[in-house]
Order: C-alpha cells, then sequence, then structure tokens
C-alpha cells in the first residue's frame, strides 16, 4: 500500500513539475484523439441521421454493421491498419506507418462506428412528429437534418464524448501503428506501457494518473448532459 502511496505522490509531482516527457505525451494524445474524432463526427453524424431518417435498400445491415464495429477491440483495428499502412500494404505509399497521422487514421476508424451506432439511436427515438412537422412548412432535407440534430444534440454529443473517451484512452493502435516512437508517436496509454515495463513505476502511474483525469472529465460532462436529456 506504500507503494501505491509513494507512487502516487510521484507521479502528482511529474505532473506538477511539468516533465516534458508527461506533458508531450499528454498533448500528443489529446491532438490525436481530437482529430480523429472531429473526422468522424464529420462524417458519421450525417449518416446516423441518414440511417436513422431514411429508407434504402441495406439500411438495416448498415445500421448492424456499425453496432458490431462499435465493440472492435483496439488491436485489431490496429493489425489491420498496419497491414494497410505497412510497405507492401495498398496505402504503403502515403507513409502513415509510425507516424503521429496513422494514429489518427486508426483512431478514425474506432470512432466512426461509435458516432454513426450513437447518433442512429438518438435521432431514430425522437418524435415521428419532428420529421413530419419540417416536412410540412417545407423544410428542405438539409433543413430536416439540422432539426433532427438539434433535436437530438444531446444524445449526439454523448456519442462524440463517448468516442473521444474510448480513442484518448486506447493503447492497441498507438501501439502497433505508432510504434511508441519518442517526441514522435508517443501517447499517454503507450508512455504508460512503456515506463511500467522499465520499472519506473512512478512515471508510468504519472501518465495514467492524466488518462484518468482526461477519462473523469469526459465522464462528468457525459454525466451532466445524460442527467440535462
Amino acid at each position: 500500500m506504500s507503494l501505491l502511496w509513494n507512487s502516487l505522490r510521484e507521479a502528482f509531482s511529474l505532473v506538477l513539475s511539468g516533465d516534458p516527457l508527461v506533458l508531450q505525451a499528454a498533448w500528443r494524445s489529446v491532438w490525436i484523439s481530437t482529430t480523429a474524432v472531429g473526422l468522424a463526427a464529420l462524417f458519421g453524424i450525417p449518416l446516423g441521421i441518414l440511417l436513422a431518417r431514411k429508407q434504402f435498400p441495406g439500411r438495416g445491415l448498415a445500421v448492424l454493421l456499425a453496432r458490431v464495429m462499435m465493440a472492435l477491440p483496439t488491436v485489431f483495428v490496429g493489425m489491420v491498419c498496419y497491414a494497410l499502412f505497412s510497405r507492401r500494404g495498398p496505402l504503403g505509399p502515403l507513409e502513415l506507418l509510425y507516424s503521429p497521422w496513422g494514429i489518427v487514421a486508426g483512431e478514425l476508424l474506432l470512432a466512426f462506428p461509435i458516432i454513426v451506432g450513437l447518433t442512429h439511436g438518438a435521432v431514430r427515438s425522437l418524435d415521428p412528429r419532428v420529421g413530419e412537422t419540417a416536412f410540412t412548412l417545407g423544410a428542405s432535407p438539409l433543413k430536416r437534418g439540422l432539426t433532427y440534430l438539434s433535436e437530438a444534440r444531446t444524445g449526439v454529443l454523448l456519442a462524440v464524448l463517448t468516442a473521444f473517451a474510448r480513442c484518448v484512452t486506447e493503447l492497441g493502435i498507438a501501439m502497433i501503428v505508432g510504434g511508441n516512437l519518442k517526441d514522435r508517436t508517443r501517447t499517454l496509454a503507450t508512455a504508460t506501457a512503456l515506463e511500467t515495463g522499465r520499472g519506473e513505476f512512478e512515471r508510468g502511474l504519472a501518465m495514467s494518473s492524466l488518462l484518468l483525469l482526461v477519462a473523469l472529465i469526459a465522464f462528468f460532462v457525459t454525466t451532466r448532459l445524460s442527467k440535462e436529456g
């Protein structure tokens, strides 16, 4: 127990002293996950609304696929990205392997089905009169989509936050695609694994404490929005 307490004290000391390795890994984790989730939201939210409100062949299969992919293991996503980005892979010329943008691409694959699936559920649960009223008033398809988004904004925001929490704490993609390279692709999750493996328990705990802080912020925001909804 004393080991844990002493390690916690050391961890907070590292964070408060502005340890460059800790802060760089934290910043890299945040910008990579924010970029991936932003891109996923840009395409995933319209697709989720479309799946919830439009009837077309294959819609049920698309919804099922999105729900299944919400549970994808990060190690599996990392291996798929590795196969795509390696020299012999179809996207090898882009040189995404062992780069921050490779991790962004992997986390995009992780976040996209989460946002599509949860947005679909949020818009699908709206009162049918919302769409009928907008249609009666002559709203264009774009305006009807914006109306759905406004009415289901709490659920959609929860979808985005859930995707962000999953991305910022994931380890498999960052380790396999990023390679945990110092000053280039090291994130909080991979740094935690590395430092703990080296026996630097305090530094590893500092990294994981920051991850916990980010996850707690996402959790509290999610809980607050859920109550407001």
